[in-house]
């Protein structure tokens, strides 16, 4: 792999460790949506049956309010450190 890296341009090894970071973040943010799910569901579902109520309700908006505010710190700092990473 290494090796054919070293056969592409400059411009072409960029835009394929650019891919390659791009795709890295990726799953990084989706296994944070899925701990989210996991979390929040764990911390406020109850045993009240196959529906939550309106206390489970407002404690899933929360919880997850808050997994979507870290993940923008998140997405942001992984985006600053791509760009600075790249250059």
């Amino acid at each position: 792999m290494e090796q054919q890296l070293n056969q592409l341009s400059p411009e072409q090894r960029q835009a394929v460790l650019m891919q390659a970071q791009q795709q890295a973040n990726q799953q990084i943010m989706q296994d944070m949506i899925q701990r989210m799910v996991k979390t929040c569901f764990t911390k406020c579902a109850g045993t009240s049956g196959d529906r939550l109520d309106s206390r489970e309700q407002s404690c899933m908006a929360s919880c997850q309010d808050q997994y979507l505010e870290t993940r923008g710190q998140v997405q942001q700092a992984l985006e600053q450190r791509q760009s600075s990473g790249m250059h």
